[in-house]
Order: C-alpha cells, then sequence, then structure tokens
C-alpha cells in the first residue's frame, strides 16, 4: 500500500508540477527522468514482491506511464532522454565484456560454440518457415517468391539476437552464478558479433532481389570495418584502460562514466559497432589488468544503477499495445517459433558439447529476451529497405515486445530451477541492488 502511495503522489506531482515549466529547455526531460527513476524503482518492488523480476516492473512503469497509456510523459519527451540509452547500452558492453575471464572462454567455448550454433540455425529456420506460412496476413511478404523469402530472412536474422542488457541486468539484480549462467552469458555475448553478420549478409541478399528505389546501403568494406574496426579499437581502448588502473586505484567513480562516455562517441566517430567495440574494451581491460579491473566494476556498477533504471523503464515505454495486439495473428506464432528453435537448438547443441545436465534443461531460458540491439537491427533494416522494410518494422518490434517482456520471466525462473541463485545476503550483486534495485 506504501509504494502505491509512493506511486500517486509522484503522478501528482508530474501533473501539477511539469506544466508550469514546461516551456524551460531541459525540464522536460529532466522531470521525466526523475519520475522514472522513482516511478520504475517503486514498480520493480511491486514486481518483486510477486515473484517477478525488478526488471519487468521498470519495463513495466514505462508501458504503463508512456505516451502509449497513460500518457504522463510524451514520445518527445522520451526521445529527449535518448543519451540515456546510449550511456546504458556503452555500460552494458563494457561491464559485459569485463565478465568475460579468458580462461573461462577457454574452457567453456565448445559448450558456447556448440549451443549458439545450433540454436541459431533453428531458430534462423524456424521464424523463416512460420514467416513464410503466415505471409498472407503481412501486406510487405505478398509479393514475388524470391522477394518473400529474402524478407523472411531478413525479419528472421533480427529476431534470433539476445539480449546483452536483459541478461547482465538478471545476473547482477539476482547475483545468480554458476554453470548454466556463465554460459547463458557466454552464448548471448558471442552471438552479437555472428548475428551483426548474418543480418548484414541477409540485408545484402534481399537489397540485391527487391528494388528498394535506389536507397543507399553500407559496403562490404564498410561492413568489415564496423566489424574487425570495432575489435581493434576495442582492444586499444581496453589495454589503455588497464593500463589507467595500473597506476590509479583510488575511486574510479567519475573515470567509469568518462570510460563509458567516451567509449560511444569514439564508436560513433569511427563508425565501427559500438556494442562489439565496448564489449572488446571491457574484455581486454579485465584479462590484462591481472586483477585490477575489479576496482573500475564496482564504480561503473554504482554510477550505472538509476542509469539502468531508466534505460529499461524507456524500452518499455516504446511498446505500442495496440499494434502488439493488432499484429498478435502473426507474431505470438513467430514468438513461439522461436522459443521452440532456442529450446530445441540449446539442447541439442548442449548434448553435443556434454554440457552438463543443467545447462542442457535450463540454458535456453535466459536467450528468450530482446531489448536494445533488436530493435537497432528492425531501425536498420527499415532505413535499408524503404518501403518493405518499414512495413515489416512494426511486426518485428510486436515481437520484440513480448520477448522482451516475457523473457527476464522465464529467465528468472531458470536459474531458481537450476539452483544459482544465491542467498539473500552476501550476493555478487548485492552493491547494485542497494544502489537502486537495479542491473545492467
Amino acid at each position: 500500500m506504501r509504494r502505491l502511495t509512493i506511486l500517486l503522489i509522484l503522478l501528482g506531482a508530474m501533473q501539477l508540477v511539469l506544466p508550469l515549466r514546461a516551456d524551460v529547455a531541459g525540464t522536460r526531460a529532466l522531470m521525466t527522468f526523475g519520475f522514472l527513476i522513482l516511478a520504475a524503482v517503486t514498480v520493480g518492488e511491486l514486481a518483486k514482491g510477486v515473484r517477478l523480476p525488478k526488471i519487468v516492473g521498470y519495463l513495466g512503469a514505462g508501458l504503463i506511464f508512456g505516451p502509449h497509456v497513460a500518457g504522463v510523459f510524451d514520445a518527445q519527451a522520451a526521445a529527449e532522454l535518448s543519451g540515456i540509452s546510449t550511456l546504458a547500452i556503452a555500460l552494458i558492453a563494457f561491464l559485459a565484456g569485463a565478465e568475460l575471464r579468458w580462461s573461462e572462454v577457454r574452457a567453456r567455448g565448445r559448450v558456447i560454440v556448440s549451443m549458439l550454433g545450433a540454436e541459431l540455425l533453428m531458430s534462423l529456420v524456424a521464424i523463416s518457415l512460420t514467416l513464410f506460412a503466415l505471409q498472407r496476413f503481412v501486406p510487405a511478404l505478398s509479393g514475388p517468391l524470391p522477394e518473400v523469402a529474402a524478407l523472411c530472412l531478413v525479419v528472421a536474422s533480427i529476431l534470433v539476437v539476445h539480449s546483452p542488457s536483459v541478461t547482465m541486468a538478471m545476473l547482477n539484480e539476482t547475483g545468480a552464478s554458476g554453470d548454466m549462467t556463465r554460459t547463458t552469458l557466454g552464448i548471448v555475448l558471442v552471438a552479437d558479433v555472428v548475428v551483426v553478420l548474418l543480418f548484414s549478409a541477409s540485408v545484402s541478399i534481399a537489397r540485391a532481389v527487391i528494388d528498394t528505389g535506389g536507397a543507399g546501403g553500407p559496403s562490404a568494406g564498410m561492413l568489415v570495418w564496423e566489424i574487425v574496426g570495432a575489435m581493434l579499437i576495442g582492444a586499444i581502448l581496453g589495454g589503455l584502460v588497464a593500463l589507467y588502473l595500473k597506476w590509479q586505484s583510488g575511486d574510479l567513480f567519475i573515470f567509469a562514466l568518462a570510460v563509458a562516455l567516451f567509449g560511444g562517441e569514439l564508436a560513433n566517430v569511427a563508425h565501427v559497432e559500438p556494442l562489439l567495440m565496448l564489449l572488446t574494451a571491457g574484455f581486454v581491460m579485465e584479462n590484462v589488468s591481472k586483477g585490477r579491473g575489479e576496482s573500475l566494476r564496482h564504480a561503473m556498477e554504482r554510477s550505472a544503477a538509476p542509469v539502468f533504471v531508466v534505460f529499461f523503464a524507456l524500452a518499455g515505454a516504446k511498446i505500442a499495445p495496440r499494434e502488439v495486439a493488432a499484429l498478435s495473428v502473426v507474431a505470438v506464432p513467430v514468438v513461439l517459433a522461436r522459443m521452440l528453435g532456442i529450446w530445441g537448438g540449446s539442447r541439442l547443441g548442449a548434448r553435443w558439447s556434454n554440457a552438463s545436465q543443467v545447462v542442457r534443461d535450463h540454458a535456453w531460458k535466459g536467450l528468450i529476451s530482446q531489448a536494445g540491439v533488436a530493435i537497432g537491427l528492425a531501425t536498420i533494416m527499415a532505413q535499408s529497405l524503404p518501403g518493405t522494410g518499414r512495413s515489416l518494422q512494426a511486426l518485428v518490434l510486436a515481437v520484440i515486445a513480448i520477448n522482451e517482456t516475457m523473457g527476464p520471466i522465464l529467465f528468472g525462473r531458470g536459474i531458481e530451477a537450476a539452483g544459482e541463485m544465491p542467498s539473500e545476503t552476501g550476493t555478487p550483486g548485492e552493491l547494485v541492488t542497494q544502489q537502486a534495485g537495479t542491473a545492467h
């Protein structure tokens, strides 16, 4: 009851204060940022009370109070906070890379590659065939057979992507650690590299068979640079951070934010894939610094807590319930086909690589979530394939919205079933949880 009262007070304050200062530059964004932190944390605690992951509460807060439902803040206010999402993705990528140790990658490499390859292939085929079977419900898939097949492949290459942000959020919120969770994290991170290449190839094939009105697309050289350049620049950045940590071991709060901000801007200037670049930087920093990176990770987690809350709330605000409902006749079968492909592929890959039984039974539950990366690829599809791409974007976003909501719940159940949920005290994720009840 106390939390519901807090929400009512926040809503009343927004309705009274915001109109008074709406004409002042930056006021609306600042008010929205503050409101989302408090409202999302409150809803997250309510979600926890009914045994749902807090991240579901953050997403729900954005959905309920966003422009598509209650309209407490509008789309323009959310757009003014786009920098928060950019910063959050940078922090997520760097911290995710810092979670990978070379010794662990070598030890789990066979399992990760086998499970990733099998689940990506089965998911890609399942999604493509489902879209092809339901093409009469999707106007954009009404063309000649080669065009329909190419478009189905493009959409499937987006929808096979996983969510590093949700995975890291759940691990930090719960403090979970074990064979299943570490394997899931490895699959999710490696998958991003594979999916970027797969999506680029799919778009190139689609552009070769579809008249796109002369819209320009990235050349093969640019695509190679986005990947190779990201890894090269990321390795240099990670090495420089490790060198700095050799001489500086004090409070790294400001330095942690500076690394994320600088890394994100550097990726834009160099025209490389930012997620991959910062992931590489975190990986190199952790494995070169010989244990000194722990202080930087803790500083990043402290500084990132409110950023991650707002990031997931903004992601929830992008969900349009009416659009999802209108496309449910196609979106729901696609979601089920994707889930079946992930379940079957990951179990098959785990069996091939002799993974433990807990990995075979539960790792697939951590691969359902989708978020920022998938939304970004859907935007690129719309830009690269004018007309058809924009028509398919709504369908892709509807599928992402369902996976974005359902994925954290499944992963949370998987962690519990795997027995990798730590005790309530002294968990590795306690620092972040105490800061704002969030994770990255």
